[in-house]
Formats: structure tokens, C-alpha cells, sequence
């Protein structure tokens, strides 16, 4: 697993805030928003793909679409007329910030290096907090796969998610807790899009 992870010190204590990209374009938009100085986030895992006759290993984005920066937010027309960029998730017309809790939990989970994959979001089920080890003090959503479990984390503003393989025996049980969004919006449930046009 690696991860594309570039915070220069100017803006190492600035919030969260995500791009949405085009298709296939996460890699290109974190060069090129890191090149204008902005700290980026690229989480990416590696998997198997076939093509024509030969299986080759690839690092992909954990949250497809999407690239996590930090920096002044009032540089919008930097971010939005980055080539790749389609939209800076924004809530009630400001950038919508992402808890600092959220992609801290994800950078660790990057850098343990185990197999954490996308999966569906989810909203419901058994959270639990890690006891110990490399994850311990996370929280996320427990589900079983086959003969293991995984520990599901979400990134609310994306209702996106990842899921990692955690032993049983070193999560428990944490209270529920439940966040109502309100979903207007076209750049995904419950967010509306900033675009370069709006800026100019």
C-alpha cells in the first residue's frame, strides 16, 4: 500500500478540505496542487488487474474522485482551474471541512500498511474503538468478511469508505453515533459544487 502524502510546512496546521476530480485524474490533480504549495493527501492501496494476458499489481485511490488538501481555502481559483479538478466540496456556499479525526484515522491505516480496500458506505452496524496496536484509539464500524474482520472508516462529507482486517479480539464495543446531513446538492449527496466559472 502507498500513499501520496505531501503537507508543506506553511499549511501544516490548516484544515481538511477535498476535491472532487475527473475520472482517473486523483494523481495528477496531487502533483499539481502540491506544486502550488498546498499540503495533499492521496491515500492509495494496491490491487490486481488483469489486462489481455498478464495480471499487474496497481496503486489506486482509496477514495476514488477524490483528493484531500489543506492550505488557505481562500485561494479557490488556485484550486478550482488545477487541470483535473471538477469541483471544492463546499457546504452552505463556504469549503466544507473534513474532521481532522477522519483523515488522521485514514493516514494511519495507509501507513500500517495492511489491506485496506474501498468498500460501500455505511451508516449503521457495531462501531468499536481499536484496544491496541497500530490502530488503537480508532473507531469505525465492524463488519465480517468471510472468515475475518474488517474494520469499516468513513469519511462523512464523501459518504465514502475503506475498510482494513482487525482481529476480533482487540476492538470493543463504542455507543453509536449518528449524524444527520442534509442532502441538497449535485456534487454528490448532501454537498453542492464550487466551480471555476463561479470564481472567475
Amino acid at each position: 500500500m502507498q500513499t501520496e502524502n505531501v503537507v508543506s510546512s506553511r499549511v501544516e496546521e490548516s484544515k481538511w478540505y477535498a476535491v472532487y476530480t475527473r475520472h482517473q485524474h486523483e494523481k495528477v490533480v496531487a502533483s499539481s496542487l502540491a506544486g502550488k504549495a498546498f499540503g495533499v493527501f492521496l491515500p492509495l492501496y494496491t490491487a490486481n488487474r488483469r489486462w489481455k494476458d498478464r495480471v499487474m499489481r496497481v496503486s489506486l485511490p482509496l477514495f476514488p474522485g477524490y483528493v484531500f488538501l489543506r492550505g488557505d481555502p481562500g485561494r479557490r481559483l488556485d484550486i478550482l482551474t488545477t487541470p483535473g479538478v471538477h469541483c471544492l466540496l463546499s457546504w452552505c456556499g463556504q469549503p466544507a471541512v473534513i474532521p481532522h479525526e477522519e483523515i488522521e484515522a485514514v493516514r494511519r491505516v495507509v501507513e500500517w500498511r495492511r489491506n485496506a480496500e474501498p468498500c460501500p458506505f455505511l451508516r449503521c452496524g457495531d462501531r468499536v474503538r481499536v484496544t491496541s496496536g497500530a490502530l488503537a484509539g480508532i473507531e469505525g464500524i465492524v463488519v465480517r468478511k468471510k472468515h475475518s474482520f474488517r474494520l469499516v472508516l468513513s469519511v462523512e462529507l464523501l459518504e465514502k469508505s475503506i475498510a482494513v482486517e482487525v482481529e476480533g479480539a482487540v476492538v470493543e464495543q463504542v455507543q453509536p453515533s449518528h449524524i444527520a446531513i442534509e442532502r441538497t446538492g449535485p456534487a454528490g449527496p448532501g454537498w453542492t459544487e464550487s466551480r471555476s466559472t463561479a470564481w472567475a
